[in-house]
């Protein structure tokens, strides 16, 4: 049986594949409206979160990890700095090159982001009983194996 022809056991007549498309982007909607500050764009927010998660990089590394073409990535990291999110330093292997991080204010700004959003995250999970969080725990397991992370 292929995957994509699969049919819910809930007796619908959507795929599975169809069903979990549709409530992964559901989920990301409402959590991309628990936003701290509007005035971030969503692929601002990306680049930040892998600054986070990554550590200081190379705007080319940068570029390459968000699957953009580094003039695009040179715009983002010009308004991030302007904002006072991020700043850049020397390399100290390359001096054409410069290595782009956080700052304070970047660090406090994805610190609140997160916070925003798994509290409100928090609260949806609280209305569910112990075998759906269970059921969701081991879901966010094989959604991060299927995503490649």
């Amino acid at each position: 049986m292929r995957y994509a022809n699969y049919v819910s056991d809930t007796g619908g007549d959507q795929t599975l594949t169809s069903r979990l498309r549709l409530s992964v982007m559901r989920l990301n909607r409402r959590l991309r409206a628990q936003r701290t500050n509007s005035s971030v764009t969503l692929s601002q927010i990306s680049a930040l979160s892998s600054l986070h998660k990554c550590g200081p990089m190379t705007p080319g590394e940068l570029a390459a990890r968000e699957g953009v073409q580094p003039p695009s990535m040179t715009r983002v990291i010009s308004a991030l700095e302007d904002m006072g999110y991020i700043s850049k330093r020397a390399h100290p292997n390359d001096g054409r090159q410069v290595i782009v991080e956080l700052t304070e204010h970047g660090m406090a700004y994805i610190a609140a982001d997160i916070s925003a959003r798994e509290a409100w995250l928090d609260i949806r999970l609280s209305e569910l009983d112990d075998d759906e969080r269970a059921v969701l725990a081991r879901a966010a397991e094989i959604i991060d194996r299927m995503a490649g992370r």
